[in-house]
């Protein structure tokens, strides 16, 4: 066995050791040897087994894997490390459609039946992802086809301007609302409802599955819009399907979680360097790490600041941000600037 096969043992293993201590951590310790005959457990150790650790646990594998899936298809498309799904204003887009939520909307969610009204910044979330995702890919569109330049522009610009919007509802916000549209934006694993557990697990597999059939597509892109059109590679349908899947479930992980940065930014550019360019291995891998990572995230989020629960978003941050960094001086000393 080679080492990059060598690697999804490897992973698999760091995923079920993390998961058993994910399911063990918490306010109320619970042991790890019991984790394998649940039944010795009593009612109430039950009850935070199942219903709140393995939904979150399950929560944190489909997010993680979701975001490092959807970063590596970002940044094979745009044959650059540096690309993540936020690129294309996913993230900003939901942001703004939650805080339309939390903000405008409040006031007529009792008006609504009881699951719409407690969905409702979820949905907010998602649709406004996927608008403001639909808006640059359209901004994008020339005849000559897709132009990715304009389409990274168009996400800088559309960024921007949710966020000149968002700012301008969180100086109209509450005290309390602010203080919720904060936190939603720092991302958290603690609301694990079943709707979007099930949703956003079924989002990984679907992702891993579709985007398995397109890792020779991606791999031919690498070397060129020229020569993979010249190998019978249709680039601009091509571009097309990654975006909008990417979109799709980046949306549906945000709606779901909130906004959870750098692990679509991260994991795939570790991979590679260790796994090679190849998407044949790259995308299954960067699945696995995704998750893994995600879920060691959030177990610091639960044991940073015990008994309080700290936002994964901020340890994602924490531990990403000088990654990134460190890239870009990586890529300032190729380019000869350094």
């Amino acid at each position: 066995m080679n080492k990059r096969t060598a690697l999804y043992p490897i992973l698999l293993g760091l995923l079920i050791v993390t998961g058993l201590g994910s399911l063990a951590t918490g306010p109320m310790s619970l042991d790890l040897f019991k984790l394998l005959t649940p039944a010795q457990f009593s009612s109430t150790e039950n009850l935070v087994l199942l219903h709140i650790r393995l939904p979150r646990t399950l929560l944190c594998l489909g997010v993680g894997a979701t975001l490092a899936l959807c970063g590596a298809v970002m940044q094979g498309l745009f044959r650059n490390p540096l690309a993540d799904p936020g690129i294309i204003g996913v993230s900003s887009g939901a942001a703004l459609g939650a805080a339309l939520s939390m903000v405008l909307l409040a006031p007529f969610a009792v008006l609504l039946p009881a699951w719409l009204g407690a969905s409702l910044t979820s949905l907010m979330a998602f649709f406004g992802g996927l608008i403001t995702t639909l808006v640059v890919y359209q901004l994008a569109r020339t005849p000559q086809g897709t132009s990715v330049s304009i389409l990274l522009l168009a996400g800088v610009a559309i960024g921007a301007l949710s966020g000149g919007i968002l700012g301008l509802l969180n100086y109209l916000a509450d005290d309390q609302t602010l203080r919720d549209l904060t936190l939603w934006q720092m991302g958290s694993m603690a609301k694990s409802e079943p709707f979007y557990l099930a949703l956003v697990c079924a989002t990984a597999l679907m992702l891993t599955w579709v985007l398995r059939g397109h890792a020779h597509s991606l791999n031919a892109l690498a070397l060129g819009e020229a020569e993979a059109s010249h190998l019978g590679i249709d680039v601009q349908l091509l571009k097309r399907k990654m975006v909008l899947l990417s979109a799709l479930a980046v949306g549906i992980s945000v709606a779901a979680v909130g906004i959870i940065g750098f692990v679509g930014l991260v994991v795939p550019h570790l991979v590679r360097l260790v796994a090679g360019p190849d998407h044949r291995r790259l995308l299954p891998l960067s699945a696995l790490l995704g998750a893994w990572l995600l879920l060691l995230a959030d177990m610091m989020a639960r044991t940073v600041a015990a008994p309080a629960e700290m936002p994964v978003g901020i340890v994602t941050a924490l531990l990403g941000a000088p990654f990134f960094l460190w890239l870009l001086l990586k890529q300032k000393r190729g380019i000869g600037l350094a």
